[in-house]
């Protein structure tokens, strides 16, 4: 097996795989890279069993400046060989392998050998039914992703909760977190209605590490569903995810249907205002802080305590405040994760009682993205 090809472009390509492997794995073959070069292509496959991530590199692409002069594959030991070809000097790279997975790399007047191994022992990547893809602009579902891994778990005590669930009802697509404490929900309409129903539950991990690799991506994503595989297609790149096993909790009945008190506020201002509460509140062994609402007076308060170190007090300026009044405690570090990925836009937190889960949705199209806090109780 022998090319040449522009380091800088090649540097890309294995940035990309590298988000795949790992240094710990119980597999040692899985803390390398796979490279299989064709007649006119290089396929580079990166896995830690969790995610697996393959991208082309293509002759037809002048980027490259490939030139492929013996067929093969290898794999090579991931971090030395992605920091030897950083710090080679010279625009053209070449990897030649020999006898026993020797592999030469040279650039300019610069020569590496390493050991490589038998690509036979890598493991081979999940067959997934590629008949009928779901199109997903991929801003909107990095968008999507962003809003609901906040609440995922972090507790492997029930694994369900370590992902987010997924259900496509024709073109509704309807995606869902809770770690129990909190909840997130988005729904988005897909321009193109999907062939059957699905139901999925997919590692936020693993969602997160996609979300960063559609940074860039503007097209279309799809998305193919085996029973406990999931294949996302972009660019060159193909991204494998395993699915997670068992059944997601019912948590339509968790959201309330109705409130007795509605506070309106802009996200930003709240969250500069929990942010400074929370200072304190964060020096206290049970990091609450309480928000007080006096709707005949429309006033609401927040506060912040720390036995060892003092007390903060802040009235708020909302836009809107309705119903009875409230004081309510809770974790601040949920509602400013929650007011984060909402941005720069009116908000309404809606409660039902001091020891209820409180909601809070956009002003405008409330029914597509609703987050859920429950309450600390403080007595």
């Amino acid at each position: 097996m022998q090319f040449s090809i522009n380091r800088q472009a090649f540097i890309k390509a294995l940035g990309i795989v590298q988000r795949a492997i790992s240094a710990k794995t119980t597999i040692p073959i899985l803390t390398g890279l796979m490279i299989d070069v064709s007649a006119n292509n290089i396929q580079l496959t990166g896995s830690n069993a969790d995610i697996s991530i393959q991208t082309l590199i293509s002759g037809d692409n002048p980027d490259y400046e490939l030139t492929i002069s013996s067929t093969g594959k290898i794999v090579l030991p991931a971090h030395f060989f992605s920091e030897i070809v950083k710090k080679l000097p010279n625009r053209e790279l070449l990897v030649e392998v020999g006898d026993n997975f020797q592999t030469t790399i040279k650039s300019g007047n610069s020569e590496f050998t390493i050991n490589g191994l038998d690509a036979n022992g890598y493991p081979h990547l999940p067959e997934v039914d590629s008949e009928h893809p779901i199109q997903l602009p991929a801003e909107i579902f990095r968008e999507v992703i962003g809003q609901t891994v906040i609440a995922v778990s972090k507790q492997e005590s029930r694994p369900i909760l370590t992902g987010i669930h997924f259900t496509l009802d024709h073109n509704q697509l309807l995606a869902v977190s809770t770690d129990s404490h909190r909840l997130s929900q988005r729904k988005v309409e897909l321009p193109t209605a999907a062939e059957g129903d699905y139901n999925v539950v997919i590692p936020g991990e693993s969602l997160k590490e996609l979300s960063r690799m559609l940074d860039s991506e503007k097209d279309a994503i799809e998305m193919h569903l085996s029973e406990n595989q999931v294949l996302f297609t972009f660019g060159k790149t193909r991204f494998y995810s395993r699915l997670l096993e068992g059944n997601y909790p019912d948590t339509s009945r968790l959201i309330p249907n109705s409130s007795e008190t509605k506070v309106q506020f802009a996200a930003p201002d709240l969250l500069a205002a929990v942010e400074r509460a929370s200072l304190l509140s964060h020096e206290s062994r049970n990091n609450v802080i309480k928000l007080t609402i006096n709707p005949d007076n429309q006033v609401v308060t927040i506060t912040g305590n720390s036995p060892d170190v003092g007390k903060v007090e802040e009235d708020l300026s909302p836009a809107e405040v309705s119903g009875a009044d409230l004081e309510i405690s809770f974790n601040p570090d949920y509602l400013k994760d929650a007011l984060q990925v909402f941005g720069p836009i009116d908000v309404e937190v809606a409660f039902t009682s001091a020891l209820r889960p409180f909601t809070i949705t956009p002003v405008e199209n409330q029914e597509n993205f609703i987050q859920l806090i429950t309450p600390v109780r403080t007595f």
